[in-house]
Formats: structure tokens, sequence, C-alpha cells
């Protein structure tokens, strides 16, 4: 009886390597997996169902017979399913040559993320450092602070979006309070930007923006003239609009600057010879910028001596110098989100 079992152990090896070399497909395992292992007919499951008729001296000889079939068949169904998995990720990841190419979409930085960083990269070359501060502004840092108190006129044309919940909190309208904060938190010499988001009431139309973007720039060091502020600006616009590009300064009024000036640039469209110029309206000069002295009233609010201190600063809206720089039509179409405008940039 024993020789008998051996046999027919010895003939289910040879007939299970050769069955299992022949596995192609998923239906080919299951088969072959149900002929062998399966609970109520399995080829396996029918020998050891036979173990307990062997006479007890031969049990350990066909038990050790049993198990090596056992492990056999184990193991090359473990290799073979794993053989199955690898051939249908390596088909699933096969790319046919003979179809046509599939071309991805290429992103592009918007806009405004550009000019930002084409004025971030202009000033930190001028040794400036990069600063940022938060959108829900105290009304002291955005006003106060900036020799702008409660009663003064000019609050009205820059009128914002308060916090209902929490008096003293609003949306900030320039990114002058991240200047604010700086002074007060370091010592002079200073020399920073401020890029970010503002927030006016301003109604939606080609020019204007309940939120819109600047970069404002602040330097406060000892013995700083307007000259040194001259000097910065024109530096700026030549590198940003061209070197035939020239500047000039205009006497104006901001309460946190004394003296103050708004800054043109000679029209690069048609350089004052053209009377009906879009951009410039046959003036030749282009409005893009104002600038001034920091008010010593606003040193001492922050703290630092305006006798043994003095300083500038400039700020300029983002979307406007982008207007400029590529002709665009309307400021809406920067929020629009349509990549017809999108992608003709970046």
């Amino acid at each position: 009886m024993i020789n008998e079992l051996k046999n027919e152990i010895e003939h289910a090896k040879t007939a299970f390597i050769k069955e299992v070399g022949e596995v192609r497909s998923q239906e080919d395992f299951r088969n072959l997996k149900e002929k062998y292992t399966s609970r109520k007919k399995g080829i396996l499951t029918g020998f050891l169902q036979r173990l307990k008729d062997v006479p007890q001296p031969d049990k350990p000889f066909a038990g050790n017979a049993v198990n090596q079939l056992k492990v056999l068949v184990e193991t090359g169904l473990n290799e073979t399913e794993t053989r199955l998995a690898a051939l249908k990720a390596t088909k699933e990841t096969e790319t046919d040559p003979t179809l046509p190419p599939f071309v991805y979409p290429v992103g592009r930085v918007h806009l405004l993320s550009a000019i930002r960083k084409r004025a971030e990269d202009i000033f930190i070359g001028m040794g400036y450092e990069v600063t940022h501060g938060y959108e829900v502004e105290l009304e002291d840092n955005n006003f106060t602070a900036l020799n702008v108190p409660e009663y003064h006129p000019s609050r009205d044309e820059q009128d914002t979006f308060f916090i209902k919940d929490f008096p003293g909190y609003l949306l900030r309208t320039h990114t002058s309070p991240v200047q604010i904060r700086y002074m007060k938190q370091h010592k002079p010499p200073l020399k920073i930007i401020s890029p970010g988001k503002v927030f006016r009431k301003d109604d939606p139309d080609a020019t204007h923006s309940p939120v819109f973007h600047q970069v404002e720039g602040l330097l406060v060091d000892k013995n700083i003239h307007f000259s040194h502020l001259k000097g910065t600006l024109e530096l700026f616009i030549k590198a940003f609009f061209g070197e035939n590009i020239n500047a000039r300064l205009r006497p104006s009024y901001f309460p946190f600057t004394e003296p103050s000036a708004e800054v043109d640039i000679s029209c690069f469209m048609c350089f004052g010879k053209n009377p009906v110029c879009k951009l410039c309206k046959g003036t030749g000069w282009i409005e893009i910028l104002g600038c001034g002295m920091v008010h010593p009233k606003v040193l001492l609010n922050c703290g630092i001596d305006p006798e043994a201190y003095s300083g500038f600063a400039f700020g300029m809206g983002i979307e406007r110098i982008a207007l400029l720089k590529y002709e665009v039509s309307d400021m809406r179409m920067m929020y629009d989100n349509d990549l017809r405008f999108n992608c003709q940039f970046g």
C-alpha cells in the first residue's frame, strides 16, 4: 500500500510541475489551484485523507511524502501568482508606439505672480529684504500709526472692510502695516519691501478692484535723503521697463510721508510723439507709483528717533504696472481664470 501511495504522489508531483508551467492566465491559475487544493476534490486533500488508512509503521514515510507534495504545490502556486501579477502590471504600463503622442498641458505662472516675482528680484538685487504681514490688521497699524487719525479725511478714500465681531480689526487697505510692525520690532537700519494683497471698497471696473496687490518699500537709516529715493526708483524703473525709460517726480501729498511725490515714467509706447496715444493720452508720461520721505510722526509712533534717523517709502500696484507693461485693457481679465489670457504669460 505504501509503495502504491508513493508512486501516486510522485506522479502528482510530475503532473503539477508540468501544469504549473503552462499557466498563462488568472483562469488557468484558479483551475490549477482548485484541482490540487480544493477541500472536497483536491488532489492534495485526497492524499491527506488517505493517510489515516496507512498502517502505523508506514505513516511517517507516507506523511513525509505527502508533505513534500504540499510544499511543492504551495510554492508553485505562490510563484505563479506573483508571476501573473507582474505580467499584468507590465501590460498596464506598456505603451503602443503606433499611437499618436498625448501632449500634457504645461502650467504657467500667473501674470500677477510673475510681476511680483520680478519686482522682488530687482529689489533683492539692491539689498532689500522681502517681508510679509497679516491681511486682517489692527486699525492702529493700518491708519493711526501711519499719521492717519480717525478724523483724517484721507480715511474716506481708503475706507475698507471692517470685521463686525472684532472692533478695531479690518482688512488692510495697503501693505504699509507690514512696515509699521517691522519698525516696531527691529532697530534701524531697515531695508524691506512688502508685497501682498490689499482690500478697498472700490467698485470693479477696468482699472479698479476691491481686492488687488501692492509692493511697498521702506528704507530707514542715518542720513537718508530724497536723492536716495529718486535714485532707487530710477534704478527699479529702468530694470523693470527698460533702460530707455525715464522717470519724473511730481509733488503730491500722503499723510505718512513728507515731502511726497507721484512718480511718472516716459511713455514706452509713443515716447510722447503720439497725441492720441492710449497709454499716455498724448502727455508722454504715465503715472505708476507714489513715494516720499517717511513722516517724522510715523517714525516716532514706531519708537524711532526722527532726529537720528530718516527714511523713504514707496508703493505701487502690481496690477497697475502689469496693465502698463503688457498693455492689458481690463484689470478683471487677470481674475477671470480664462486660459486664453493666462497662457499668454509665464
